[in-house]
């Protein structure tokens, strides 16, 4: 949740991360630490050749960034919703050495959807991505996408699977976690890496993964979905 800084979100974070972390949490992101290669085998030209054209299904559209005008829209098929747009990393949800408050002055200990066993996600280790919170733009809830929807995420011919796994500002589209960046080759660190284009969400109407945490179980069932999506065997 970027644009957080003088919510609640960002008040009750400050409670409940350290006021003092260990020496680890200092340590700088390093980019592209993460050999980036496409997960599965469903080609991320097949995905994108099922999404050239946009039946929308979102009212309006969305932000990339605060600044920037309203052009993305959240478009549709039977079987997936999917948008374009930039990625802005997401650090948040359980301190670790490159997703706390000294790494990331939005930091923020708390993510919309938790681990099976009631623990915030961690931004660094699993690839999440970030949906808008419901409103007049588009209710995601209506589109059969929640807490745990699989969703395919492509990046210059690059396929990753991740989960929705956090939820962002109303107006803004176009994020997903430390994890998620490093998979697809993108600098991770949270206050200058990320793209500002070429980003393709996919995700796959009324899917889900349990436990959420499960990379594996994503990319399982991610691969299974894609393949339908494009007809590939």
């Amino acid at each position: 949740m970027r644009a957080q800084s003088l919510t609640l979100a960002a008040a009750g974070a400050a409670l409940l991360v350290p006021a003092t972390l260990p020496a680890a949490a200092a340590v700088p992101p390093r980019q592209h630490e993460a050999t980036a290669r496409s997960e599965g085998s469903v080609t991320a030209a097949a995905l994108l050749d099922r999404v050239r054209s946009c039946d929308q299904v979102s009212r309006g559209r969305y932000r990339t960034d605060e600044s920037a005008r309203a052009t993305v829209p959240v478009c549709g098929t039977r079987d997936a919703v999917f948008w374009k747009a930039d990625l802005d990393i997401d650090c948040d949800g359980r301190p670790t050495a490159r997703c706390n408050r000294r790494t990331d002055p939005l930091f923020s200990a708390a993510t919309a959807f938790q681990q099976s066993d009631g623990r915030h996600l961690s931004a660094e280790a699993l690839p999440y991505i970030v949906i808008p919170q419901p409103s007049g733009i588009w209710n995601h809830t209506g589109s059969g996408v929640r807490g745990g929807s699989v969703a395919a995420v492509v990046y210059k011919g690059r396929v990753v699977y991740a989960v929705v796994g956090d939820t962002g500002p109303r107006g803004i589209i176009g994020e997903a976690s430390y994890g998620t960046a490093r998979a697809l080759g993108i600098d991770a660190d949270p206050q200058t890496g990320g793209v500002p284009s070429g980003v393709t969400y996919i995700v796959f109407r009324d899917s889900k993964v349990r436990p959420i945490e499960n990379h594996r179980a994503a990319v399982a069932t991610g691969e299974r979905l894609a393949k339908a999506f494009t007809g590939t065997r």
